[in-house]
C-alpha cells in the first residue's frame, strides 16, 4: 500500500476529513488531497505529526515490511497482467520495478514478477525485448542466494531456461550445480543441453538412464499403493495394481522375468496353486534372463556390469529357498508339481 493510501485510509479510521486533518497539521487542505493522490508527498519533519495524528508507527505510515504474503504477491502479478492490457510493455515493465524498490527483499515478489515478465516475451512480440534482459536476469541472480532451497533451484531453472533460449549453453550448464544430484531434473536438463550441443550419443544415454530409473520409481510407488489395496481388503484393485506392474515391466523393456514375478505374491495370498506354480516355474527359467534389460533398444547406451554365473546361481538357490516357505505356500505341500519344483 502507498504512503497516500495508507494516509487517506487512516484518516478514514479516525474519522478525520481531509480539512480536519489539514488545520491539526498546519498544512492546506490541497496539500492533504494531494498527498492521498499521490501527487506529492509530505514534507519530511511532517512524517511524525502524522503518523501520532492517525495513531499508527512510522512503520506503517512508510509501509515498511520485510514480506509481502503470497496472496498479495499475486495479486501485483494480476495488476500487472490487467495493465498489460492496457498499457506497453515497457509501461508496465517500469510500474513493477517501483513495486519492487518498495520491497527490495522480497524474494517472492521479485523472482514472480522477473517470471511473469520473462515468460510474456516469449509468447508476445516485445519491442526491443533485449534490453530488458539484464535486470529479468539481475532478480534471478538475487534469488539465487535465498535461504529457501525451493527458491533458488526456481530461480536456477529459469536462468537455465533463458541460456538455453539464447544458444548461451555454457552459462545454462553453470546453473544446474543449483539442482540435487538426486533431482532428476539435473539429468534431464543436462541432456537438453547434450541435444542442443549435437553430443547426440550422450543425450541417449542421459534420457535412458532417466527411464530406467523411472522404472524403479514408479513400479516401486505401484507396489505402495498395491500394498494399501491389501491393507484395505480391495482385491479387486490389487489385481488391477499387478496388472499395471506387469504392463510397466513391458513398457519399460525389462524382461520377461520382471513381467511374471509380480503376479507370485497375490496369487499366494489367495491360494491359487495353478498360478502361483505357473509364476514360480517362470521366474525359474527366466533367472538366465534376470538382466535382459541391458539387450533392450530402450537402453542401448548404457552401460551394465555383467552377472556372473555364481551370482545368478545364487538368486536361483535364494528363490528356490523362498518357495520352499511352508509358512507361505505350504498349502502347495501335497502337490507333486511344487515338490518336484523346490527339489530344485
Amino acid at each position: 500500500m502507498s504512503l497516500g493510501k495508507v494516509i487517506r485510509k487512516y484518516r478514514k479510521i479516525r474519522n478525520l476529513t481531509q480539512e480536519e486533518m489539514a488545520a491539526r497539521l498546519g498544512v492546506s487542505a490541497p496539500a492533504v488531497n494531494k498527498w492521498e493522490n499521490e501527487n506529492s508527498y509530505p514534507d519530511i519533519t511532517l512524517l511524525a505529526p502524522i503518523a501520532r495524528l492517525l495513531g499508527i508507527s512510522l512503520d506503517t505510515l512508510l509501509c515498511f515490511r520485510e514480506e509481502l504474503t503470497m496472496e498479495e504477491i499475486n495479486e501485483i502479478v494480476r495488476k500487472a497482467d490487467r495493465r498489460l492490457k492496457e498499457e506497453t510493455y515497457d509501461e508496465t515493465f517500469r510500474w513493477a520495478r517501483k513495486k519492487l524498490e518498495q520491497y527490495p527483499n522480497c524474494e517472492p515478489l521479485m523472482l514472480n514478477l522477473a517470471i511473469f515478465f520473462d515468460a510474456y516475451r516469449t509468447v508476445h512480440e516485445v519491442p526491443e525485448d533485449e534490453k530488458y534482459d539484464e535486470y529479468l536476469c539481475s532478480l534471478y541472480v538475487r534469488v539465487l542466494g535465498s535461504r529457501e532451497e525451493a527458491t533458488r533451484v526456481r530461480a536456477a531453472d529459469c536462468l537455465f531456461g533463458f541460456h538455453m533460449r539464447k544458444k548461451q549453453y555454457d552459462k545454462a550448464e553453470k546453473y544446474l550445480e543449483y539442482f540435487s544430484i538426486q533431482n532428476p531434473e539435473r539429468k534431464r536438463k543436462q541432456a537438453e543441453i547434450y541435444a542442443a550441443t549435437e553430443r547426440i550419443q550422450e543425450a541417449y544415454k542421459a534420457y535412458e538412464e532417466l527411464l530406467f530409473s523411472d522404472y524403479q520409481r514408479i513400479s516401486t510407488e505401484l507396489h505402495q499403493m498395491y500394498l494399501l489395496a491389501l491393507q484395505n481388503d480391495d482385491r479387486k484393485r490389487a489385481h488391477w495394481l499387478t496388472d499395471k506392474k506387469v504392463e510397466l515391466a513391458r513398457c519399460f523393456e525389462m524382461g520377461e522375468y520382471y513381467e511374471v514375478s509380480d503376479r507370485l505374491e497375490l496369487a499366494a495370498l489367495e491360494k491359487d496353486a495353478d498360478t502361483v506354480l505357473d509364476t514360480m516355474e517362470a521366474m525359474l527359467s527366466n533367472v538366465e534372463r534376470l538382466v535382459d534389460f541391458r539387450n533392450a533398444p530402450l537402453y542401448e547406451h548404457m552401460e551394465f556390469k555383467e552377472l556372473s554365473e555364481e551370482f545368478l546361481a545364487g538368486v536361483r538357490e535364494n528363490l528356490l529357498k523362498c518357495f520352499r516357505d511352508e509358512e507361505t505356500y505350504g498349502f502347495l505341500k501335497n502337490d507333486r508339481r511344487w515338490q518336484e519344483l523346490v527339489r530344485g
